[in-house]
Protein backbone atom coordinates (compact mmCIF):
# COMPACT_ATOMS: atom_id res chain seq x y z
CA UNK A 1 0.00 0.00 0.00
CA UNK A 2 1.45 3.32 -1.09
CA UNK A 3 1.60 6.20 1.36
CA UNK A 4 -0.13 9.50 0.84
CA UNK A 5 2.19 11.39 1.55
CA UNK A 6 4.13 12.56 -1.66
CA UNK A 7 8.14 12.81 -1.61
CA UNK A 8 9.36 15.42 -3.58
CA UNK A 9 12.74 15.60 -5.60
CA UNK A 10 14.87 18.56 -4.95
CA UNK A 11 15.16 21.51 -2.51
CA UNK A 12 13.40 24.31 -1.38
CA UNK A 13 13.93 27.83 -1.55
CA UNK A 14 14.32 28.21 2.14
CA UNK A 15 16.50 25.49 2.11
CA UNK A 16 18.80 26.83 -0.58
CA UNK A 17 18.93 29.82 1.15
CA UNK A 18 19.81 28.76 4.57
CA UNK A 19 22.52 26.48 3.04
CA UNK A 20 24.40 29.66 1.28
CA UNK A 21 24.02 31.54 4.57
CA UNK A 22 25.83 28.74 6.66
CA UNK A 23 28.36 28.55 3.54
CA UNK A 24 28.90 32.12 3.55
CA UNK A 25 29.31 32.46 7.15
CA UNK A 26 32.06 29.88 7.10
CA UNK A 27 33.67 31.44 3.94
CA UNK A 28 34.08 35.24 5.67
CA UNK A 29 35.70 33.21 8.79
CA UNK A 30 37.93 31.18 6.76
CA UNK A 31 39.72 33.57 4.30
CA UNK A 32 41.00 35.60 7.14
CA UNK A 33 42.65 32.85 8.50
CA UNK A 34 43.77 31.90 5.64
CA UNK A 35 45.48 35.31 4.76
CA UNK A 36 47.17 35.19 8.04
CA UNK A 37 48.31 32.03 7.77
CA UNK A 38 50.25 33.40 4.79
CA UNK A 39 51.39 36.22 6.43
CA UNK A 40 52.95 34.09 9.12
CA UNK A 41 55.04 31.61 6.71
CA UNK A 42 56.44 34.51 4.88
CA UNK A 43 57.34 35.87 8.88
CA UNK A 44 58.59 32.44 9.55
CA UNK A 45 60.61 32.43 6.33
CA UNK A 46 62.20 35.93 6.63
CA UNK A 47 63.31 34.93 10.28
CA UNK A 48 64.89 31.98 9.32
CA UNK A 49 66.44 33.55 5.98
CA UNK A 50 67.81 36.85 7.85
CA UNK A 51 69.23 34.22 10.51
CA UNK A 52 71.07 32.35 7.33
CA UNK A 53 72.56 35.57 5.99
CA UNK A 54 73.43 36.76 9.52
CA UNK A 55 75.09 33.83 10.38
CA UNK A 56 76.73 33.58 7.34
CA UNK A 57 77.82 36.69 7.32
CA UNK A 58 79.56 36.40 10.66
CA UNK A 59 81.06 32.74 9.99
CA UNK A 60 83.16 35.35 6.95
CA UNK A 61 83.88 37.22 9.84
CA UNK A 62 85.02 35.43 11.94
CA UNK A 63 87.32 33.26 9.19
CA UNK A 64 88.50 36.90 8.51
CA UNK A 65 90.00 37.34 12.21
CA UNK A 66 91.80 34.35 12.37
CA UNK A 67 93.69 34.99 9.17
CA UNK A 68 97.03 35.34 9.34
CA UNK A 69 98.26 39.05 8.49
CA UNK A 70 99.21 39.33 5.01
CA UNK A 71 98.06 40.98 1.95
CA UNK A 72 94.76 39.24 1.82
CA UNK A 73 94.00 40.54 5.03
CA UNK A 74 92.37 44.37 4.02
CA UNK A 75 88.87 46.01 4.88
CA UNK A 76 86.83 45.40 8.25
CA UNK A 77 86.41 41.73 7.73
CA UNK A 78 83.45 41.91 5.90
CA UNK A 79 82.15 40.62 2.38
CA UNK A 80 82.48 43.66 0.26
CA UNK A 81 79.09 42.32 -1.32
CA UNK A 82 76.11 39.32 -0.56
CA UNK A 83 77.57 37.34 -3.97
CA UNK A 84 80.99 37.29 -1.83
CA UNK A 85 79.29 34.71 0.61
CA UNK A 86 77.87 32.85 -2.31
CA UNK A 87 80.86 32.85 -4.39
CA UNK A 88 83.38 32.49 -1.42
CA UNK A 89 86.68 33.45 -0.35
CA UNK A 90 90.15 32.38 -0.30
CA UNK A 91 91.33 33.30 3.14
CA UNK A 92 95.28 32.39 2.69
CA UNK A 93 94.65 28.83 3.77
CA UNK A 94 96.26 26.34 0.99
CA UNK A 95 94.46 23.17 2.21
CA UNK A 96 90.72 25.03 2.23
CA UNK A 97 90.99 27.16 -0.88
CA UNK A 98 88.23 29.40 -1.58
CA UNK A 99 85.62 29.17 1.66
CA UNK A 100 81.87 29.61 0.41
CA UNK A 101 78.87 30.38 3.37
CA UNK A 102 76.47 30.58 1.42
CA UNK A 103 74.80 27.79 -1.14
CA UNK A 104 72.19 30.01 -3.39
CA UNK A 105 70.99 33.34 -3.34
CA UNK A 106 68.64 34.11 -0.48
CA UNK A 107 65.84 36.27 -0.86
CA UNK A 108 62.97 38.78 1.19
CA UNK A 109 60.24 36.77 1.28
CA UNK A 110 58.10 40.49 1.92
CA UNK A 111 60.39 42.48 -1.35
CA UNK A 112 61.41 40.01 -3.83
CA UNK A 113 64.62 41.44 -5.57
CA UNK A 114 62.94 43.18 -9.09
CA UNK A 115 65.41 41.25 -11.36
CA UNK A 116 68.01 38.32 -11.03
CA UNK A 117 70.71 40.77 -11.49
CA UNK A 118 69.96 42.52 -8.36
CA UNK A 119 73.32 42.82 -6.33
CA UNK A 120 71.17 42.99 -2.79
CA UNK A 121 68.84 39.97 -3.55
CA UNK A 122 65.61 42.31 -2.21
CA UNK A 123 67.13 43.39 0.80
CA UNK A 124 68.65 46.80 2.14
CA UNK A 125 72.46 46.25 3.50
CA UNK A 126 74.29 48.12 6.10
CA UNK A 127 77.88 48.66 6.35
CA UNK A 128 80.35 48.43 9.42
CA UNK A 129 81.12 52.33 8.84
CA UNK A 130 77.19 52.87 8.75
CA UNK A 131 75.40 54.09 11.70
CA UNK A 132 73.22 51.62 13.27
CA UNK A 133 70.13 53.64 12.12
CA UNK A 134 71.18 54.24 8.68
CA UNK A 135 68.86 53.56 5.98
CA UNK A 136 71.51 53.65 2.97
CA UNK A 137 73.88 51.67 2.64
CA UNK A 138 77.83 53.23 2.37
CA UNK A 139 79.14 49.92 0.05
CA UNK A 140 82.33 49.85 1.93
CA UNK A 141 81.13 45.78 2.95
CA UNK A 142 77.99 43.98 4.37
CA UNK A 143 77.97 44.47 7.48
CA UNK A 144 73.65 43.71 7.94
CA UNK A 145 71.00 43.04 6.25
CA UNK A 146 67.21 44.00 7.22
CA UNK A 147 64.33 43.64 5.22
CA UNK A 148 62.81 46.24 2.79
CA UNK A 149 59.50 45.91 3.56
CA UNK A 150 57.72 48.51 5.81
CA UNK A 151 54.79 46.08 6.75
CA UNK A 152 54.01 45.18 10.44
CA UNK A 153 54.19 42.13 11.80
CA UNK A 154 51.13 40.07 13.18
CA UNK A 155 52.08 41.15 16.61
CA UNK A 156 51.38 44.38 15.31
CA UNK A 157 54.25 46.47 17.20
CA UNK A 158 56.99 45.34 14.91
CA UNK A 159 57.77 46.16 11.32
CA UNK A 160 59.91 43.58 9.15
CA UNK A 161 62.75 46.11 8.54
CA UNK A 162 63.71 46.51 12.25
CA UNK A 163 64.09 42.57 12.59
Amino acid sequence: MLSPLKFCKGLSLIELVVAMTILGVLASAIVPLTRMTAQRAKEVELRRNLRTIRTAIDDYKRKFDKMPEGPLKTGAGYPKDLQELLDGRDFGDVKAGKIKFLRRKIHDPFHPPESNSDDMWGWNLRSSADKPDSTNWGKEDVFDVYSMSEGTALDGKTKYNEW
